[in-house]
């Protein structure tokens, strides 16, 4: 693989994945919500937390060239339109440890709402204690799965 390290700022999202938003649609957030369509299509989330980390890496942005998932319109939710996503591995660095995680990518073009910047990438991680808003990590990437412009 052809990693490289881009450096990021843990800020708040949606709260929606994690169902912590107050006006949420989703309660229990949607990550807790899709795990069990996404492992029957063969990707197993249950090894991180059901939430995401939102880390921005502005003022560049990112590209998306071959994530190692793609899921089409997938139905997730029967009150809503069906969406597409897509995911691939990262490494998230911080506190002198490094975490495997996954890239988080709903494809904004099927959303109903709670957009990302294309500044903020959304990655999903196992609990990762003592990480606050602001925070700097390291994101290690793989340029096949992405590129920073």
């Amino acid at each position: 693989m052809n990693w490289f390290e881009v450096q990021g700022i843990i800020k708040q999202g949606h709260q929606v994945a994690s169902g912590k938003a107050p006006n949420s649609p989703y309660p229990r957030g949607t990550i807790e919500m899709q795990i069990p369509f996404f492992q029957e299509l063969g990707l197993d989330l249950t090894p991180f937390f059901p939430g995401t980390l939102n880390i921005t890496i502005a003022p560049q942005t990112f590209k998306i060239m071959q994530p190692e998932y793609t899921f089409k319109n997938l139905k997730w939710n029967p009150d809503f339109p069906p969406e597409t996503f897509s995911f691939f591995p990262c490494k998230i660095v911080t506190q002198n440890s490094t975490y495997q995680g996954l890239i988080y990518y709903p494809h904004p073009e099927t959303k109903i709402g709670h957009f990302q910047d294309q500044s903020t990438l959304e990655v999903l991680a196992p609990f990762i204690s003592n990480l606050h808003y602001g925070d700097t990590i390291k994101l290690k990437l793989n340029s096949q799965n992405i590129i920073i412009v």
